[in-house]
Order: C-alpha cells, then sequence, then structure tokens
C-alpha cells in the first residue's frame, strides 16, 4: 500500500499542470464562450522566454517568470483582439479554426526560434525529500505545486462569484447585448480572461517544465490533455477541474506504474473526456443550433475539361521533372486525398473531427504490416487497410450521436491521440527502432517504388486522388449528400423530414475514415521503412486548417490546401525560391489559415468559384444553370396533377393526442392536453406567447420528452423516433423555418421527397441517382409556386418564398398529418390569404390531417374547422372559431397575456380574438 501512495504522490507534478491548465482554459471560456485550443502554444512561448532570459541573459529568476507571464499574457490578449473579436459572430467551426490557427503560428515561431529539441531543465523549486510515514516521502517541489493549484483554483472561485470583475464576465457570459445595456464592455472584459487564462498556463508550465522537460509540443499536449479536467467542472468549477486534474495526474502515474500497456497512462485523460461527453451529450441539438453560420459548399458536379487539364498537368510534371518535384506532387496528392476525406466529413456532413490524420495513419498500419509480417502484396494490402478503416470510422461515429460541434472535436481528438499513443507509439507494434520494413510495392508485378520509380508511384497516387475525388463528387450529388447536407445545416429539420441522422453519421464516418485510410497509406509507402509517429494529433489539427484555407466545401479546396502541406508543392516551390524556407513552411501555414477565417472563411476555392462565375455572367459564356421542373419530374406526374386527382390523396389518418403533459424541470410547459386531428380538417392552436404550442408539437414529433400518448390510427407511437414518426405520415413546419441555407430549393424537396432506404448510401459511392418527382410532389411545388426557384440558392429567396418553402417541403413528404407552426408569420395580407387557401386545399383536397399554430386570427377563423386554446399548457377551450371569440375563458387569457407584457391595464380584446391581429 505505501507503494501505491509513493507512486500516487508523483503525480502531484503533472496533476498540478492539469489542474493549472484546466482553470486557464475555463476562465477563457467564461469570460468568452470560446474553447482555447491555442492556451498550450501560448504557454509555452512564455515559458521558453523565461528559459531564455535566466540561462542566456542571466536573469533573476523571478524577473524571467514574469516576463514569459506577460508575453504568454499579451500573446492571450492579442489573441482575442486582433482574431476572435472580429469573428465573434461567426461559426463555432470556424472560432475553433482559429484558435487552432493560432496555435500553428505560435508553435511554429517558438521552433525557429528555439528549435524543437527536448531541454533538460533544473528545478526552480526544492526537492529536497519529505517523510510523510515510513517509506512514505514527497519532494518539496510536488508539494509546492500541490498548493499552488489549490490557492489558484481558491483564488479564481472567490473572484468570480465576488468581485466586480468575476461578477461582470459572467453577466457578459449571459447576454453581450444586456450587459452592454448597463455600461459593460465585453470586448475588454474578454480580453482580461484571455490575458488571465493564458498568464495562468504559463505559470503552469514554468513550474512544471523541470519535471516534464522543455520541448515545443509537450505544453500543448498537455494542455489539451487537461481538457478533461474541465469538462467535468463543466468549464464552470475552478474546485472541482482543480480536483479532476490531481486524480488524473496521479491516475497517469498509477497506471504507468501497474498497468503494463504503452501510453495507456498518457491516455487517460484522452479517455476520460471520451467518457464525460459521451455521457453528458445531447441527442438532438437545442433550437438555436441551425443558427450557426457555416462555411459555404460547392454542388459537386466536375468539370471534367478542367479535370483532364489538372490531370494531365500533374502527370505531364511528374513524366518531366526531377525525382523532388515528383515525390512533391506525391505528397499534394496524398495530403489531397485525406483533405477529401475532411470535405465529406466536416464540409458536407458538418461534423467535425480531429482525428482524421490519426485514422490514415491506422489505414496505413494495417496495410504496412500485413506487408512486412504477412507478405502480403501490397495492392491486396491497400484494399485491407481502406477496409480496416471502415469499422474505426463506426466507432468515431458513436459519440457523434449524442456529441456535435466542439464537443465532438473535442472526443475525436481523445480518441485520436489515445490512437496514436497506445498504438502508433508503440515499438513493439510498429517494428521496432526501424519501423515497418514495406520495401517498393509491386502493383501485378510492376515495381512502381517511389525511390527507384518516383514517376510510377507518383502516378499511381494521382489515379488514387482522382478516385478519392470521384467518390466524394458522387457522394455530394446523390441521395446519400443531400442527406448529408440537411444533417450539416440543421438536425431538428433533417429529422423532420425522416432521415435517420445517426445513420447518416455512421455512414459520413465510416466512408471519410476509408479515404483518409487511401490517403495515409499512399503517404505512407512513399518509404521503404514506415514510421507511425509522424501520424499525430498536431497534424490532424493542421490538416484542418489547411482544408479550411483550400475550401473545406469544395472538391477543389483538397487540392488547394494540400499544396500547403509539409513536403508538399507549395514548399517545393518556396525552397527553390528561397533557400532554408522549409523551417517557415508551418508558419506560412498559420498565417494563411488565420488570413482565411478572417477574410474568406470560405476557403480559396470557394473564392475562385464566385470569380469564374462572375467572368462567366459578363462574357455570358454557357448557359445559366437552371432546373426545368419537367426534367426532374416522372414523366406521368403532368397527366395526375390535377387537383381532384386520387393519386394526390394522402392515407388517411387519425391523430389522437392523449393526456400530453411535457416538463422542462420544474417547469410545466404543457399539462394533460387531449384532442383529436381528423382526416380533411383543419385544427387551430391558439394560446399567448408562452402557452405551450411550440413545446406540444415538439411532443408529438418526438422532439420534446412528454408523458401521455401519440396515437396514430390506433397505433401508439409514443415511444417511435421523431424521424421514424415523420416517415409514419407526421410531418411538421418549424417557427423559425430551419431551411437548409446552403442547398438549393431543389435541393430542400428532394430532401424530403426522396426515398429514405440504406441502398442510397452504397448506390451513390458510384451512380448517384436523383429520382424523379412523383405527382405528389410535382402537385406540392406547383401548389406553392416554386417551379421557376428550383435552382435558386434557398438564402437568395425572399421571406415569403422562404415560408412557402417551408409547408412546402413538409407536404413534399405526402404526410397524412400536417403540423403548421406560425405558417403566415412575418407575411403581408395578400400573402397570408393566398397560404390560407394553399392550407385549405391540402385538407379538403389532399385529405391531411392539419395543425396549425398561429397568433393570427384573421388566419384561424378563415381556415380553421375547430380551434383549440392553451394558457400556460393548459387546455382552457375547444370549439368552432365563433365559439371560441366569444368563450369568457379565452377573453380572459388574451387579457392576462397582454397585462403581462404592457404591465397596464389592456383595453379588451375580444374584438382581437375575433377577427382582428394577434
Amino acid at each position: 500500500m505505501d507503494e501505491v501512495i509513493r507512486f500516487a504522490l508523483l503525480g502531484f507534478g503533472v496533476g498540478a499542470l492539469y489542474a493549472l491548465a484546466s482553470q486557464g482554459l475555463i476562465v477563457v471560456y467564461r469570460g468568452t464562450g470560446v474553447l482555447n485550443f491555442s492556451l498550450g502554444a501560448t504557454a509555452i512561448a512564455g515559458v521558453f522566454l523565461q528559459w531564455e532570459l535566466q540561462n542566456r541573459a542571466n536573469w533573476p529568476f523571478l524577473l524571467s517568470a514574469l516576463t514569459g507571464v506577460a508575453l504568454s499574457a499579451l500573446l492571450g490578449a492579442l489573441t482575442h483582439w486582433v482574431i476572435m473579436r472580429p469573428l465573434r459572430r461567426a461559426s463555432t467551426l470556424i472560432r475553433v479554426i482559429a484558435t487552432l490557427g493560432v496555435l500553428i503560428l505560435i508553435q511554429a515561431g517558438v521552433v525557429i526560434r528555439y528549435g524543437s529539441n527536448a531541454r533538460q531543465v533544473a528545478s526552480w523549486l526544492p526537492t529536497n525529500r519529505v517523510t510523510l510515514w515510513g517509506e512514505v516521502a514527497i519532494t518539496v517541489d510536488r508539494l509546492i505545486l500541490f498548493g499552488v493549484a489549490c490557492v489558484f483554483a481558491v483564488l479564481l472561485w472567490s473572484m468570480y462569484r465576488r468581485s466586480h470583475f468575476g461578477l461582470a464576465t459572467e453577466a457578459v457570459s449571459e447576454s453581450e447585448r444586456a450587459a452592454s445595456a448597463i455600461g459593460l464592455s465585453p470586448n475588454a472584459i474578454a480580453i482580461k480572461n484571455w490575458a488571465l487564462g493564458s498568464a495562468i498556463a504559463a505559470i503552469a508550465g514554468i513550474l512544471v517544465v523541470p519535471i516534464i522537460t522543455l520541448q515545443v509540443t509537450a505544453m500543448t499536449s498537455l494542455v489539451l490533455a487537461a481538457l478533461a479536467a474541465a469538462l467535468v467542472g463543466d468549464f464552470r468549477s475552478f474546485p472541482i477541474a482543480t480536483a479532476a486534474g490531481l486524480a488524473l495526474g496521479i491516475g497517469q502515474t498509477l497506471v504507468g506504474r501497474y498497468v503494463d500497456q504503452q501510453g495507456l497512462g498518457q491516455s487517460l485523460p484522452f479517455l476520460v473526456i471520451v467518457a464525460v461527453l459521451v455521457f453528458k451529450g445531447r441527442s438532438l441539438p437545442l433550437r438555436d443550433y441551425f443558427l450557426r453560420e457555416l462555411p459555404m459548399i460547392g454542388n459537386g458536379r466536375m468539370s471534367w475539361d478542367w479535370t483532364i487539364f489538372g490531370i494531365g498537368t500533374v502527370a505531364f510534371l511528374m513524366l518531366t521533372k526531377q525525382a523532388k518535384w515528383i515525390d512533391a506532387l506525391t505528397v499534394t496528392m496524398g495530403v489531397s486525398i485525406v483533405l477529401l476525406s475532411i470535405v465529406l466529413l466536416t464540409g458536407y456532413a458538418g461534423q467535425l473531427s480531429l482525428a482524421q490524420y490519426t485514422i490514415a495513419g491506422f489505414g496505413a498500419y494495417v496495410s504496412g504490416r500485413l506487408v512486412a509480417v504477412f507478405d502480403i502484396p501490397f495492392l491486396l494490402a491497400l484494399v485491407a487497410g481502406v477496409l480496416a478503416a471502415v469499422p474505426l470510422g463506426f466507432i468515431f461515429a458513436l459519440p457523434a450521436a449524442r456529441t456535435r460541434g466542439i464537443n465532438l472535436a473535442i472526443v475525436t481528438l481523445g480518441l485520436g491521440t489515445t490512437i496514436e499513443l497506445m498504438l502508433f507509439r508503440n515499438r513493439e507494434y510498429t517494428g521496432g527502432v526501424q519501423g515497418t520494413q514495406v520495401g517498393s510495392p509491386e502493383l501485378f508485378g510492376l515495381d512502381i517504388g517511389s525511390i527507384r520509380y518516383p514517376e510510377r508511384y507518383g502516378l499511381f497516387v494521382l489515379a488514387m486522388a482522382l478516385l478519392a475525388v470521384w467518390v466524394v463528387s458522387n457522394v455530394r450529388r446523390g441521395r446519400s449528400g443531400r442527406r448529408l447536407l440537411a444533417i450539416r445545416t440543421n438536425e431538428r429539420a433533417a429529422t423532420a423530414l425522416g432521415i435517420d441522422v445517426p445513420k447518416a453519421k455512421l455512414f459520413a464516418f465510416s466512408l471519410s475514415s476509408a479515404i483518409a485510410a487511401l490517403g495515409g497509406i499512399v503517404l505512407a509507402f512513399r518509404l521503404t521503412s514506415v514510421s507511425y509517429t509522424s501520424f499525430t494529433n498536431l497534424t490532424s489539427i493542421l490538416f484542418v486548417g489547411l482544408a479550411i484555407v483550400g475550401g473545406v466545401g469544395h472538391l477543389l479546396g483538397a487540392f488547394v490546401g494540400a499544396t500547403m502541406a509539409t513536403a508538399a508543392f507549395s514548399q517545393e516551390v518556396l525552397e527553390s525560391t528561397w533557400d532554408g524556407v522549409g523551417r517557415w513552411t508551418q508558419l506560412i501555414s498559420g498565417i494563411a489559415i488565420l488570413l482565411m477565417v478572417l477574410g474568406y472563411k470560405d476557403g480559396v476555392a470557394a473564392e475562385w468559384v464566385k470569380i469564374f462565375r462572375l467572368v462567366k455572367r459578363a462574357r455570358k459564356w454557357g448557359r445559366s444553370y437552371f432546373i426545368e421542373l419537367e426534367d426532374v419530374s416522372d414523366p406521368n406526374a403532368a397527366d395526375s396533377n390535377s387537383s381532384g386527382s386520387e393519386q394526390s390523396k394522402v392515407p388517411a389518418r387519425v391523430l389522437s393526442i392523449e393526456n400530453m403533459t411535457v416538463r422542462y424541470g420544474a417547469v410545466v410547459a404543457v399539462n394533460d392536453v387531449s384532442f383529436n386531428l381528423t382526416p380533411g380538417t383543419i385544427t387551430g392552436l391558439i394560446g399567448p406567447n408562452g402557452a405551450g404550442k411550440t413545446s406540444l408539437i415538439d411532443a408529438v414529433c418526438g422532439f420534446a420528452p412528454a408523458e401521455g400518448r401519440v396515437v396514430l390510427d390506433g397505433e401508439d407511437i409514443s415511444r417511435v423516433s421523431p424521424s421514424k414518426r415523420a416517415r409514419n405520415g407526421i410531418a411538421r413546419s418549424f417557427q423559425t423555418l430551419e431551411l437548409f441555407e446552403d442547398a438549393t430549393v431543389f435541393e430542400n424537396i428532394s430532401v424530403a421527397a426522396d426515398p429514405q432506404d440504406m441502398r442510397s448510401y452504397l448506390r451513390d459511392l458510384v451512380a448517384p441517382r436523383s429520382p424523379p418527382f412523383p405527382p405528389e410532389v410535382v402537385r406540392a411545388i406547383i401548389e406553392f409556386q416554386l417551379d421557376g426557384d428550383l435552382h435558386r440558392d434557398v438564402k437568395d429567396l425572399s421571406y415569403g418564398k422562404h415560408r412557402l418553402l417551408a409547408i412546402a417541403r413538409a407536404v413534399a413528404m405526402h404526410p397524412s398529418v400536417l403540423l403548421l407552426d406560425e405558417p403566415a408569420a412575418g407575411l403581408s395580407t395578400a400573402e397570408s390569404e393566398e397560404l390560407a387557401e394553399v392550407v385549405r386545399r391540402l385538407a379538403q383536397d389532399w385529405g391531411m390531417a392539419v395543425l396549425v399554430v398561429e397568433h393570427d386570427m384573421n388566419f384561424v377563423n378563415e381556415v380553421c374547422d375547430d380551434v383549440v386554446v392553451l394558457d400556460f399548457g393548459n387546455k382552457i377551450a375547444v370549439g368552432s372559431p365563433e365559439e371560441i371569440r366569444l368563450d369568457p375563458a379565452v377573453v380572459a387569457a388574451y387579457l392576462g397575456s397582454e397585462a403581462d407584457e404592457h404591465d397596464s391595464k389592456p383595453e379588451p380584446r375580444t374584438t382581437q380574438v375575433a377577427g382582428g391581429g394577434a
């Protein structure tokens, strides 16, 4: 037992670093809502300056330490002011990439000045041993580090609870607008928090580097591991995060001592990250998640004339240039394959993964070991490596069902780092000191090894890149691509259209893993001996940044970004122009990433596409892109498109809502509500703001947990998933529309009209197919006057067209039950009257059971057959519009609502309930 305690006490050093680093992360997050991946790089800059001033300039330790901490604080403040402040309204993805760009930039600058070699640093704290009892002892420096971590936790806890600065930070985190209204400056508070968080991390680094050695990447890796402690503290509690950091340090030491598995101890924080986020994740995003803006995406169509020109140019260079140029082009093509996997996963599906290069390394590991150990032919080993990455992608996708955005990025980083530490750095698994000897690859008996025949191997990699871009293009243009795009934009809306979101994510992760593995294999087999330690999490982070620079939503973007990778084409050009510029490559990459996210967040390829379209339009080259309804419709659709056609009739189903209750904690949003929706009738659901109308629709569709039953034609579907309820015939529109803004009108409607089969995921890889619109979909398009807008991007439509498209998309599912949440909100009187006519036809001619939530009582009175009134979640009246307008309880409810809003005695609203505006 004494031995266990001795080793546990050794963990106080690293544990204190985790605790202090987690405190720095929490400070920045509380102040700005940004997860600062660059904190480790910011801190190590200050640590190196302290070391330089003390050891080379002979400054006293305290003065050099204060200067180093000041540098880190300054870098933190500048990061907010120069980078994050302009991006305060950007998407989570862009802000994360910005911090990764800062990480790359600062870390590259430190490497340029100090080199990348590790340095042993003498401890600045006393290291004499203190005996606690018997043989249990601890060095004084560990006790001091433990005390510093605890003191900082108490001070920060007290400051954020009681000081003016702490209370101001809390106010800004709750609402920047409200804080500004009372005279607080969100920017000033954010700068102070960034500076404070960076200073704390620098203090931690200066105190701990004697234990962990002074190395550029060490601090970054340890700060990333400290995310685990911050997560346990929910990015708010300093005492809990500190305790978790110390526990992680102790756990690492004990696991390293008593578990015979290399890398498991170092992986412990990342395994904790995965466990915490998976168990605390949400199955569906919050309502405001769709407001996050994402980079623009391309249409996936390959221009074959430009493609052939590009292939010919690269092939010509490979056949005529020197070996160093061929190798640079080969690396570019290999990296572009990995970046294509990021285009598919992040650009199309919206899933941010920081482990794609680690997955690439896993594919290379499987292929390399098969060749080296079992003498498997290269091509067969390549296929095996690609296939082996698919189940790994499946595993990575499992957390994606419960986490998203920045949480998903952290999970993938944790999983990827675990693989790196436990597999790639374990020489027992990778071939010892010499690495995995793969020799010279052969293709059908032909030696294509890059050492003797660089042009042959280069052409092979070019062919693999062409194969990868063809597959990704097919997915984008097929049904599976439309599903991924829907999930990327809005998971709630995608689910409401019947898309099985977890399965779509599994597809995206699995396919992107296979593509990444292909890239990793062709990069690894450039050499006869493979060292897997190059497949690091930091390179994964860099590759995400390169994908953003190139254009993460465009096929061409992968190739543009790949040119900037280490040893790729751009570096060779720079090396040939300026001798020794290779050491500046990562610095240039960091600057490029930051310039892109600040000025051109859609990437270089997107800007090229915009310029090309402008030139094409100015020169009138070619025919403008346009979609004719007859070109995408079933040829028989026109014959069956009459208003009385039986083919347009939906299956008649009765929806019964029985004793529905929705609770949000202690708040009861809907209380024991029951009523029926019958085919061919329109039911209005009205009530003051906050009455529970949208919560009721969410519960019926499965988006909100509820008590009671939802019965569709006698079948209880209360426990059925939201996507399956949609496929069973319950469609809805959203109060906030929740359209897929990055897609066209055609794609929005196609997502709803597409069969939700699983075969399309495989078919789209080789032959994407868009089934023609059936008659009912064609009728919906014409009914809502969208036949001339199919080719247009949703963001280019007028507000009225937005409203019509939101309803048309739901109608395109040909549902038996249609739930409309404030369909006439924001429409003019004329537009509202036209919509009322359409809604009436949906009930009378199509046979739908329609529920309308609406504040416009003219609209309700005009279209509804009966009306249900809610007030504070309670059903207070049911009847015809005429009966409802005279009901005393309804009048009192509206009067009470107006009194709450205006805090004064209102005028009676009987006339408004009867026929005026709401």
